[in-house]
C-alpha cells in the first residue's frame, strides 16, 4: 500500500469513482497524496472501452440453431422471427461486438421455455453447445437492463437433456445503467473475456464487469448472437483468433435439441 494511504481516503477515492467528472474529483480529494500506482489502478477500474482487432461475419459463417437470419446486405444481418439462435461455425476468440439497430417487436411474441415473456437482444460467448454457455443479454421489456448470465449443465449437451435448466445470473463487480431501446436507435454492445473475468461496453462505455466464476471458467466454443421477440439489423463482429483465446467451433447442427 502507498505511503500516507488511509481506510477514509481510499473510501472517498472510490466514492467519485463513478461521478461525473470523476478524475478531476479525485484529483481533489483534499488533504491526501496519492500515488501514481493507486491512479493507474483507479483508472483501469474505471473501464476504459478495449479496442481489440474485429472482423465481421458473414451469414455463411453462422450456423442458426432455431429461428431465421436474413441477409440484407453484407455483413448486414436482420432477425423479424420471435426466437433467433445462432453461433459461429468457425474458431473465435473469447470477445464479440453487435452493431444492431432496434426495430420494435416482432408481431407475433413467444415465451421463454420458464414461461416468462421477455424482449432481448445480446451476444453468446463460449458456446460449447445448447447446455453449457455464456450470455450477454440487453433486456429491453419488461425491464431494461443488461444481464450476464450462465447456463452450466456439466455432462449434458442437448436441449432434450437440460430443457431450460442450469441458468444463473452472474453478479457484477460494476453495472451502470443502459439506454432503453426504442425502435429506430442503433447501439454497439462489446462483450469480452479476458483472465476469467467479462467485461461488456455500450457505445464504448463499461456498463458491466465481473468474475466468470467456477461454472464458466472452464468452458470452450464460439461467440454467437440470440434474440427474443426483437427486429433487429445488425452486424456481428469477432476479435480477430490471434489475438485471444481460440477455440474450435462444433460443426453446424439445428434443430429442437441445439437450440438453448
Amino acid at each position: 500500500m502507498c505511503a500516507h494511504m488511509h481506510i477514509k481516503p481510499v473510501a472517498a477515492m472510490l466514492e467519485v469513482l463513478l461521478s461525473p467528472g470523476r478524475t478531476a474529483a479525485l484529483m481533489r480529494v483534499a488533504g491526501h497524496r496519492i500515488c501514481a500506482p493507486l491512479l493507474l489502478a483507479v483508472s483501469a477500474s474505471q473501464g476504459q472501452p478495449p479496442s481489440p482487432e474485429m472482423s465481421a461475419v458473414s451469414r455463411a459463417d453462422l450456423c442458426v440453431t432455431e429461428g431465421a437470419l436474413e441477409e440484407r446486405h453484407a455483413p448486414l444481418l436482420a432477425v423479424t422471427v420471435p426466437k433467433m439462435r445462432a453461433y459461429l461455425n468457425r474458431p473465435s476468440a473469447d470477445a464479440a461486438e453487435l452493431s444492431f439497430t432496434y426495430l420494435g417487436s416482432t408481431d407475433v411474441e413467444a415465451r421463454l421455455g420458464s414461461g416468462a415473456s421477455r424482449r432481448q437482444l445480446g451476444i453468446k460467448l463460449r458456446a460449447a453447445n445448447a447446455c453449457n454457455l455464456i450470455y450477454v443479454m440487453w433486456r429491453i421489456e419488461p425491464e431494461s437492463k443488461l444481464v450476464v448470465s450462465v447456463k452450466a449443465n456439466p455432462g449434458q449437451h442437448s436441449s432434450a437433456e437440460c430443457a431450460n435448466r442450469g441458468y444463473h445470473n452472474l453478479k457484477p463487480t460494476f453495472s451502470s445503467a443502459i439506454p432503453h431501446l426504442q425502435a429506430g436507435q442503433a447501439h454497439r454492445l462489446l462483450a469480452l473475456i479476458r483472465s476469467q473475468e467479462l467485461s461488456a461496453y455500450v457505445d464504448g462505455a463499461r456498463v458491466w464487469h465481473g468474475s466468470l466464476g467456477a461454472d464458466a471458467a472452464d468452458f470452450t466454443g464460439p461467440v454467437g448472437v440470440r434474440t427474443d421477440n426483437a427486429r433487429v439489423e445488425f452486424t456481428l463482429s469477432t476479435e480477430a483468433q490471434a489475438a485471444g483465446i481460440a477455440h474450435t467451433a462444433p460443426r453446424c447442427r439445428s434443430g429442437p435439441d441445439e437450440s438453448e
